[in-house]
Parts: C-alpha cells; sequence; structure tokens
C-alpha cells in the first residue's frame, strides 16, 4: 500500500469514529461489534435468487438466510407454511416489493398513504404507476382517520392499498391499524392490501408491554423491517408476506438454477450472517432489554427538554423525540434531522443518558431563554388536526409539550 493510499484512510477512519461520537439524528445502532464475521469479508457471498432454492452456485449464505427469517415469521406471527420473505438492502427495498406485491395483485388499485409516510412510498407510486392518494396527518404525525375515511369513500369502486407506517420517519407516529379495518369494513371494501412501513418500530414494538401490536394475526399483507435497529455495518433489512402474494409473481430462471422472486438479481450475502449472528448472541431477551432502554432514554430527553420548557414531542412507544430547530452548529455538530422548524434526535442503543445530557447542556448555553416563545402557532396546528390542546395533551398515544413552538 502506498503511503498516499494509507493517509487517506487513516483520514477517513479517524472522521468517522470522531462523527460516531455525536451521531444522534439517524436511527443507526452502533453500538455492535461484528469482530467475529471479520473472517468472512475475505469471500464473495452473493445470495441471488429466490432465499430458499439452492441455486447452481456455491458462494451464499441461504441457511442463515433462512433462519434469520424464521425469527420474523415467528415474531409476526404467520405460520412457517403460509410466509415468505427475504433480507433486503433495507427499508426502503421492503416498501418496494410490498407495493409491487400489492399493484400486481391489484393493478387497477389505488394506493393510500399518508404525508408522514416515507418518501420510498411516493418512489414506489412513480416505479410502479400506481394511482397514489396522499391522506391528511394529524399533528402528531399519524393518519387523520376522517380524511381517510373520506378518500376510501370517494373511491370505494376501486381495490384499496394501504401503506401503514408502524413509526414513521420524522415523528415516530404509529397508524392505528384497528381504526383503517373498521372504516374499510364500514364501506364494505373487501379487495384491500395493507403494508405495514416497520422500518425502525419493527424490532421495538414486539418487545415492549402494552405497545400495539400489528402483525399477520390481524388482514396485514405485508411488513418491511430494516436492520438499523439490530445494528449492522452493511444497510439492510426484512421483508415479510404471504407465500400465495409471491407464486403470483415468481418466474424461473435458469441462468441462475433459481427463481426471480426479488426485486434485486444479486443480494448481500454477508448481511443474513450479520443478522443471523446478531440474533444468535443477543436473542429475544436482549433486544428486549435493549428497546426498553431505548424508549426510556427517550422519555427521559424529553423531560428533560419539558424541564427546561424547550419545545418538543414525543409518540408513547418512539424513540424519536421531537423538538423545535436549534442552530446549525449544533445540528451539525450532533447530525440532527431538520424538518421546516423542527429537529429530532433518534435515541438508539449508543444515546445513553450522558450524551443525552451533554446535548441538552449545550443546547440550553446555546438557545438560552426560551420563555418569551409565543405557542398560538401550536395550538392553531392542533386545531386544525381537529384535535383540542387539552385532549391532545393527554392523547392515548401522544406526549406532547405545548410550552410554545409550531408542530408542522
Amino acid at each position: 500500500m502506498s503511503k498516499l493510499v494509507s493517509e487517506e484512510l487513516t483520514t477517513f477512519l479517524q472522521q468517522i469514529e470522531q462523527r460516531s461520537q455525536f451521531h444522534a439524528g439517524y436511527p443507526y445502532n452502533l453500538s455492535c461489534d461484528y469482530t467475529e464475521l471479520a473472517k468472512f469479508f475475505h469471500f464473495l457471498l452473493n445470495n441471488a435468487g429466490d432465499p430458499y432454492i439452492e441455486p447452481d452456485f456455491g458462494l451464499h449464505s441461504r441457511k442463515f438466510e433462512q433462519e434469520v427469517l424464521a425469527f420474523f415469521a415467528d415474531l409476526y406471527k404467520i405460520p412457517e407454511n403460509e410466509f415468505w420473505g427475504y433480507v433486503t438492502a433495507g427499508g426502503t427495498e421492503g416498501n418496494l416489493y410490498g407495493l409491487f406485491l400489492a399493484r400486481e395483485i391489484y393493478p387497477q388499485g389505488l394506493l393510500y398513504s399518508s404525508q408522514d409516510s416515507h418518501y420510498s412510498i411516493a418512489k414506489a407510486a412513480k416505479l410502479f404507476g400506481m394511482k397514489h392518494r396522499v391522506i391528511n396527518s394529524q399533528v402528531n404525525g399519524e393518519i387523520n382517520y376522517d380524511h381517510f375515511e373520506q378518500l376510501i369513500s370517494e373511491n370505494r369502486h376501486s381495490p384499496a392499498i394501504i401503506n401503514l407506517n408502524i413509526g414513521t420517519t420524522v415523528k415516530g407516529a404509529i397508524d392505528n391499524l384497528d381504526k383503517v379495518l373498521e372504516i374499510l369494513e364500514r364501506h364494505q371494501i373487501k379487495d384491500y392490501y395493507i403494508h405495514c412501513d416497520a422500518a425502525l418500530s419493527g424490532m421495538i414494538l414486539p418487545f415492549i408491554d402494552g405497545a400495539p401490536q400489528i402483525n399477520f394475526q390481524k388482514p396485514i399483507d405485508s411488513i418491511a423491517i430494516s436492520a438499523k435497529f439490530i445494528g449492522s455495518p452493511l444497510p439492510c433489512g426484512v421483508v415479510i408476506t404471504k407465500k400465495k402474494w409471491v407464486e403470483k409473481v415468481e418466474t424461473t430462471i435458469e441462468y441462475i438454477g433459481s427463481k426471480d422472486t426479488t426485486i434485486l438479481g444479486s443480494r448481500n450475502g454477508h448481511t443474513p450472517l450479520i443478522l443471523w449472528y446478531a440474533l444468535q448472541t443477543r436473542g429475544n431477551e436482549g433486544f428486549a432489554t435493549e428497546a426498553n432502554t431505548c424508549i426510556q432514554n427517550a422519555q427521559y430527553l424529553f423531560q428533560q427538554l419539558n424541564l427546561r420548557e424547550y419545545p418538543c414531542m414525543l409518540n408513547k412507544f418512539s424513540t424519536t423525540v421531537v423538538f423545535q430547530k436549534p442552530s446549525q452548529r449544533l445540528i451539525k455538530k450532533w447530525q440532527l434531522a431538520t424538518l421546516d422548524n423542527w429537529a429530532h434526535m433518534i435515541v438508539m442503543q449508543n444515546i445513553d443518558r450522558q450524551k443525552i445530557d451533554t446535548f441538552v447542556n449545550e443546547l440550553v448555553l446555546e438557545e438560552g431563554s426560551f420563555g418569551e416563545v409565543d405557542n398560538l402557532q401550536l395550538q392553531q396546528a392542533i386545531h386544525n388536526c381537529g384535535v383540542s390542546v387539552e385532549m391532545a395533551k393527554y392523547h392515548p398515544t401522544t406526549t406532547f409539550s405545548y410550552s410554545r413552538g409550531q408542530i408542522g
């Protein structure tokens, strides 16, 4: 290796080590150690084709992928003989796959998603040529069910393809599956497909007592989960669906000795190995501990901001704390995600209370006093969503601080 190459790599290593210390605005678990798997990176591993069919080539990790998928099928309560899935390149691919199946099943269907849905949902509508209706959101990021019902009523003769957010990207809101099913039943909609985008919350909610349980015991058709909470040095995720839907789209590819059932052709064979190792070494008990700790630390951050009367919001069962956008210096240092006048911190395993205290102290020093900010705009935003300030304060799925500011 030349000196120049060595220096470039050393500099880059120092940069990412420093940035990892203050990575707070995006949902990545930076507390994982996969040193035991380093030796496998000397080999190519390609899981091209269907994960359940042995291909003509031998450099793959299908055994591990199948065990990972079995874990998620059990977690989401779909019988072994009814489910199908694969390890994806991330949450977006999982969303694309779920909506691809929906489009194939209902070519004339209308896609419904909310204002707070991930941008990959609108991308899927464009890629697959789907007619798309955007549902208004409540102030906390959850679907506006009255508007959803209005849209369903106006289009009741078309099959409904519904994307439900199980933890929205910016506010961590959870759409209510039961309310959506009630609306479909009320309007006698028989042809529908429900895809659940559970990118982050998919590995949190199943381990939290009292949290909404969204699984295949109810009439959902697919669910996409990112591996962000599990933690992986390579982006990846999982999509789980019903085997009967996949059988409608599969084709045989002689060249690889397998069936074409996935969006990508070549698929990363190292990511199933990483997920398998995480599941084996941490297990349900480990993930439950991590999920509950993250929830508690998110509540701690919310409480610290609220004590200082800094405008903030936290949905119940969420690790995403939304607050008034701070200075550009703090946004850049802590790598906070922002939208309009708001920013958020997503409390992952590497965000402990010491780090939270450091952030809050820096925020207070930089932003000064918050006692004079008018909360009229916030009240108006809540009113526009059909929720009064008094009701919203005790909303069963949301914790709000109404000290001042504007949500929107």
